[in-house]
């Protein structure tokens, strides 16, 4: 048998079906947020005992060819900035391979629950201060009353769209700004290095656009399918030549994601930019949680702390599930109930137009 058989599971029904419909929700919140989803994603497929480095190789695979067709659909709607895209995703794609190749080391010297160990770590740190951010200005603009207010470049993105470095001056339609392409590098490369690592680089590529760049959060979050795209292309591609990329749970959450991400890409249009952080950072902090939980289990595998028992072992991933699954279900709920929202105002703006046409008000 070839070694990275090994890395494999067995595929039954409920979990194919499983995966089917977490495929589905993963698509729904690409499609509304712009990141992957694969922040949803990873932790499932390690769920079902898929070790962390095959799933987020898995993922990223799968990633590609959605994010393409959700950028393409936000395209339709005039959200995505193609040059802004294509100059991260470059930078991007350095870092993936430079991350791919950290992984691919830490697995070698530690097997899967270094690995899983260093996946899950690098979650609980990365949505414990991306979320917890996201999720604080999402407060404070629903608190002040201003949700309509059309966003503001923040100081140290006027700054940034300030300085002039000749020869490296390149004009950005998200930004309506003209910034030196050497500030977009470190950027890139850190959300490809993010992405190879817990494949997600939708972490770092959706608020660095927003906060140091100063686009708007729907093009920032459109925008970031097209690096998602560049630097998944890449990534999966050395992740296969290593036997990573496990191609049937890449497919399944594929066909769960192209319905998924369609319909969360409708719901951007119906909803205020400060949801769109409300929903990243509320799904992002119940994620962290569940991976937190797994952290004492590769621990007492690497014999790092005082070995778990069996039970307790069973009891941490079970409850790790179940937090999953309620973050999952929730970011759903506000996606579905926000289309939903939005099309019942749009009925009654046309319904009462059609009233008023009918009293010969217009």
């Amino acid at each position: 048998m070839h070694e990275a058989a090994l890395n494999f599971i067995n595929l039954d029904l409920i979990n194919i079906l499983y995966l089917f419909i977490v495929g589905f929700i993963g698509g729904l919140v690409s499609g509304f947020i712009g990141s992957g989803g694969a922040f949803v994603l990873t932790p499932a497929m390690m769920s079902l005992g898929v070790p962390g480095l095959v799933a987020v190789a898995s993922n990223m695979c799968h990633k590609f060819p959605k994010a393409l067709i959700g950028a393409i659909k936000r395209a339709k709607y005039g959200q995505v900035d193609v040059k802004l895209g294509i100059i991260m995703g470059i930078s991007a794609e350095a870092g993936v391979l430079y991350g791919a190749h950290i992984q691919e080391n830490i697995k070698k010297a530690f097997g899967d629950a270094g690995s899983n160990l260093y996946v899950s770590a690098a979650f609980v740190l990365v949505l414990a201060l991306v979320g917890g951010f996201v999720l604080l200005d999402a407060w404070k603009t629903y608190r002040s009353g201003n949700t309509d207010a059309e966003e503001k470049a923040t100081k140290l993105a006027k700054w940034i769209q300030s300085i002039n470095i000749p020869g490296t001056m390149v004009y950005f339609k998200s930004l309506n700004a003209k910034v030196s392409v050497l500030f977009t590098i470190p950027l890139g490369f850190a959300t490809g290095m993010l992405a190879a690592t817990i494949a997600v680089g939708g972490f770092v590529g959706v608020p660095s656009m927003i906060y140091v760049l100063g686009a708007p959060s729907l093009m920032a979050s459109a925008t970031e399918l097209v690096i998602a795209f560049v630097m998944g292309l890449g990534g999966s591609f050395k992740y296969a030549l290593s036997g990573l990329v496990d191609i049937r749970l890449a497919m399944i959450i594929l066909a769960g994601s192209l319905f998924g991400i369609q319909l969360g890409a409708i719901g951007t249009t119906y909803v205020k930019p400060f949801m769109i952080k409300l929903v990243m950072g509320a799904i992002m902090v119940i994620v962290l949680f569940s991976r937190a939980l797994m952290i004492p289990v590769y621990l007492s595998q690497l014999n790092l702390i005082q070995p778990l028992t069996e039970g307790a072992v069973k009891s941490l991933k079970a409850v790790s599930f179940v937090i999953m699954a309620f973050a999952l279900l929730i970011g759903a709920f506000i996606i579905l109930r926000a289309i939903w929202q939005g099309l019942k105002a749009e009925r009654e703006v046309v319904s009462r137009a059609k009233e008023a046409l009918g009293h010969g008000k217009i």
